[in-house]
Formats: structure tokens, sequence, C-alpha cells
């Protein structure tokens, strides 16, 4: 494979320390006490150094390659972010999760935290993903299939009742009303007695891949990048550990993008961001660490694990050479994976097992910081208990008994991995150059950035969708030539194996959804939800007004994650996206 090199900026060669300051950094992490206490051999007893790279000095001068790859710890940061890599701290293992209303997702979570689960992850459904309350007329057949139904504070209150949300991380994966939905998240831990300054976890908000993927949007764009710049300075200010933004490449791979698309669309989206918090007056060096991202992990193992290694590659250089990060801390991608749902079958759904291990190692072995695993039968419907405890024990058996985690960057230095690193990245920096062109290039007066206004003029004009509906024309014609094949679809097709039990959702569940809405909306002092949704209504008329405070008093108030979004909605209108052939 060609190596582009003349894709990257010239380093400087690395200097004679490199090792050396890479084992002081351990040492002193094992000297604070941040090694875990493990068994750091082989099965067969045999001692792994937490690292491999070139023996001293002269072999790392004599090796072109590594200012590029460097070590862990180190900018760019290709082989990890810490210098222990995983023996400091093992992924956090996150079970996504979310269906029915929040007392039943609520038992689930309780069972994944039981069994060893680190991190919680929620999946909302339909309804809630666009911001409209359970008894919407829209909302009809939706309520609770694809996810928990999420109407007001009261519901997340439940959501999480009995859980420390304190103790534990959450993730929302949501966008459109990600605002009002990170609002009531803040609500139900101060009726918990939580400090919401030292809540921890992430929030999807990313925008710019609803536009390009998934299609789950509210408002025109300019709206809501507004209501992420509200969110990112309130984060900043009064929830500091908390990451506002992921940005989100999983949902751009699931729609069909190849690896590359998948990983220049999404740094380019993650550029964007910068360039919102930049225009706002932000601190580089105090947003940037709130931003992480999310990505697939497919089945094509090696090209996995290079797209990881490349993204913290770019990003780094980035963040230091364009935008101007000091910190190590700013130019850190850090970044949660889930191993590809698009990869997943009806047929034959056990081979499901052994796609989503493989994904998964590969996750871990690219340098993932959390992970989550699918169950077997997602694609058929969501996960039941049994299904997704076998997704849970896939990465424990991973963590506990394979050793990956012995040795930071295990495959570092493969002449394949460093090889399709070097191609992914290079992919992806032509890509990036296509994107700053449609917004009229890098010499024009941007109002917030090149990338920023690439992005827009891309959705504007259909540019990311074709591209992706090219790539996944290319890969079904070669599904269908037969030219890539998947087991159980176009190759070994006999199977002895029966039909799944799958979990269904009554529609009892919307039922009882309403039923609760109504009761709770009864029992509300409607005064003030009228004066809440009225202080927000003049908030969104004033630029200047930040969004996340107004829109706090009336999660408070038990407004309905509809009644918050129609108000913005009347002031700001919806998007329609335009019809192309």
């Amino acid at each position: 494979m060609t190596q582009h090199s003349d894709s990257h900026p010239p380093e400087a060669p690395p200097p004679d320390s490199g090792r050396n300051r890479w084992r002081a950094a351990y040492d002193a992490a094992e000297a604070a006490g941040r090694i875990r206490d493990a068994d750091f051999t082989t099965l067969s007893g045999v001692e792994v150094d937490p690292v491999y790279g070139p023996a001293d000095a002269t072999a790392e001068r004599a090796d072109p390659r590594m200012s590029r790859i460097g070590w862990p710890g180190e900018f760019p940061f290709t082989r990890g972010l810490y210098p222990t890599g995983y023996r400091g701290r093992e992924w956090t293992i996150r079970q996504f999760a979310g269906f029915g209303n929040a007392r039943h997702t609520n038992e689930r979570y309780r069972m994944i935290l039981d069994a060893g689960g680190g991190g919680l992850s929620v999946a909302f459904d339909m309804p809630t993903l666009m911001g409209r309350d359970s008894d919407d007329p829209r909302s009809l057949g939706e309520v609770g299939h694809c996810g928990v139904a999420i109407d007001s504070a009261a519901d997340m209150e439940v959501l999480f009742a009995g859980i420390d949300l304190a103790a534990v991380t959450t993730s929302m994966t949501i966008s459109g009303p990600a605002v009002p939905i990170f609002c009531m998240y803040l609500v139900a831990a101060e009726r918990q007695g939580v400090d919401i300054a030292g809540l921890d976890g992430t929030l999807q908000t990313d925008i710019f891949k609803e536009y390009i993927a998934q299609k789950e949007w509210l408002f025109p764009p300019e709206p809501h990048l507004r209501l992420i710049g509200d969110l990112m300075e309130f984060c900043v200010s009064q929830v500091p550990a908390y990451k506002p933004l992921s940005v989100s490449g999983y949902h751009i791979r699931e729609a069909g993008s190849t690896a590359a698309q998948e990983l220049a669309f999404t740094l380019a989206d993650g550029f964007g961001y910068v360039e919102l918090g930049l225009s706002r007056g932000l601190d580089l060096e105090a947003f940037a660490p709130g931003l992480s991202f999310f990505f697939d992990a497919h089945i094509d193992f090696f090209e996995e694990i290079a797209k990881f290694r490349a993204a913290r590659r770019i990003w780094a250089r980035w963040l230091r050479d364009r935008f101007g990060a000091k910190t190590a801390r700013a130019q850190w991608l850090r970044f949660h994976t889930q191993t590809a749902g698009v990869s997943l079958t009806a047929q034959q759904p056990y081979n499901n097992v052994v796609r989503t291990t493989v994904e998964a190692l590969a996750a871990v072995l690219g340098g993932t910081n959390s992970l989550h695993t699918n169950a077997l039968d997602e694609t058929l419907a969501l996960p039941t208990e049994s299904s997704a405890e076998i997704a849970l024990r896939t990465q424990q058996v991973l963590a506990a008994e394979t050793g990956v985690g012995n040795v930071a960057d295990p495959l570092g230095g493969s002449w394949y991995v460093e090889a399709l690193t070097d191609e992914l990245e290079a992919a992806a920096e032509r890509i990036f150059a296509q994107i700053i062109e449609l917004g009229g290039g890098e010499d024009l007066d941007h109002p917030i950035g090149p990338v920023t206004s690439g992005l827009l003029r891309g959705i504007e004009e259909g540019w990311f969708t074709a591209q992706i509906a090219d790539a996944a024309f290319t890969y079904q014609t070669g599904l269908e030539k037969g030219d890539k094949l998947v087991v159980g679809v176009n190759a070994h097709t006999a199977t002895v194996a029966g039909e799944l039990e799958i979990l269904r959702v009554s529609h009892e569940v919307e039922l009882e959804q309403r039923e609760l809405l109504a009761t709770r909306r009864s029992a509300r002092d409607d005064e003030i939800v009228r004066r809440t949704l009225a202080d927000l209504t003049e908030a969104a008329r004033s630029a200047s007004t930040n969004l996340v405070p107004p829109m706090l008093a009336a999660a408070r108030a038990e407004a309905t994650l509809g009644e918050i979004c129609d108000v913005l909605r009347a002031e700001w209108g919806e998007y329609t996206e335009s019809a192309r052939f």
C-alpha cells in the first residue's frame, strides 16, 4: 500500500530520550498508584513490557516512522493518550440501553450495573429523539419502541432512581433535543441532592451528523449551532467534568460510508465545533477537553484499528497546529466505540456474537476509551436480557482473559497497520480539503470558520449524502456480485439454528406513558410552566442570551419536552431537507 508521506507536515526528528521520557511518565504513574493491581504476564507466565518500540535512541532516529508513531502519552498520540495504556485504567464498559418507559429501562440499568457494567448509555425512543411528547399524534405507535420515552424531568428522575448520578458516568445518545434533555438530567441530579458541578458523562448533541446521515433534526442548522454554543458555554462554567458534545461518526458509518469517510466527516464536524467555540470567545484549553467522539467498530479488523490510531493523530495535529492548542488535554481525542449494528445479520443471528467480538477487539487494540458491544438480536429487535448479558460478557472476557490490556498499542510498528494508518490519514486530509473548498476556501472571510462554512454548504447541497450513497451503492453491488461475502447471507447459508425469542414492547407501554404524562400535567403548577416557557421565548428572541438557564427553569417546573421544543419551533421554524435525485 502506498504511504502518502507528502500529506504529513514536516516534523522534527525524534529526540534521543523518547523512550526515556515515556519510561519516566510511566514510572511516575506507578509511583502515584495509577497502575492497576493486575497480573501483566501471558497465560504461560511470561512478563510483558508496558509498551514495545525501538530499543534505543539510535534505532528510534533510524526509523522514519517514529515522528508519526511516537510513544503512548505523547504527541501525536497515535499510540494512545496515556503512557500507561490500559494498565492504568481499562476502557469503560458502557452498555447502550433503553426501551419502554423510564421504569422498564431503570430495571435494565440496574441489571447492567449489577453484572459489572461501568457506565450507562441512554437510548431514547423516536418521539423523544424528535422532541415530541408521548401523547403527540405523531408519536402514535412509536412510544418506547426503539428506546426509552422521556417526556419530562419526572421521567428522568424515574430513569435513574436508585442510581447515584454522582458515582456513574452517563452517556445520552440524542442530538436534536439534546439541550432540554440535558436540563432534565440536571434536574434529576438536583432532586437526588447531587451537585451538578461534579456530574460526569457525555451528551451527543452533534447536529452536523444528523444533517449528514441520521436525519433527526428539529430546526435549521444555524439555530441548532446556537443551542450547541450555549451548551458549551454553560458546561465550561457550571458542569466542567461533563462532555457536552460527542461528535458521532457511528451514524455516518452506519449510513453506508467508508472508513475514510467516517473518519474525515466526523473529525471535520469536530473542527466545526472548535470553530464554534472559538467564535463564542471560549478558551480552547477549557472547552476542547469537553469534546469527545463516538466511532463505529466495523468488521474489517485491521482497517478499524488503523482508523482509530489515525483519528488521534489527525485531531492532535490539527488542534495544535491549526487552532493553537498548547496542552495535551486540549489535543486529546477521547472516544467511545460501538460495534457495528449494520454488520449484524438477521440470518444466522448467532454469528453476530463472533462479529461483535472481532469488532470489540479492534476497538480495544485501537485504544478506545469506552465501548458498547451490540447484542446478537439487535438486527431483529431490542436486546433481550440474556442477549444483553452475552454482549456485556464479551467485553469482560476481552478484559479479564485475553491479555489485550497488558501492552499499550500492541500492533504499533506493524508494517501493515502503520501503512493503513498513513493511508487513512492521507485520505481524510484530501476530504478535509474538499470540505473547505465547498465553503469557499481558506481565504474567504467566514462568519465562523472555513470548515464550518464547508459543512453547512455541503449539507445544503447534499454533498455528504451523495458521498455516502455512492459508497453504500458500491458495497451493495459487491455484495450482490459475490465479491463481498457475508456468512449466512451470501455464503455458507445452510443452518440448523432455529428462530430466536425476541423482545417485544407492548402497546400497553404507550398507553401507560400517556396516562402518566396526563397525571403529571394535572399535578404541576401551570402558571409557573407558562411563565418559564414565556421566559424561554424571550431568550430565544435575544441572540445574546444563553438558552440553557431558562430551559433549565422550565424543566424544573415540569414543562414537557414537546412544550419546550415547540417554543423553539415557533421561533425558529422547522428544517426540511431539499429533495435531490
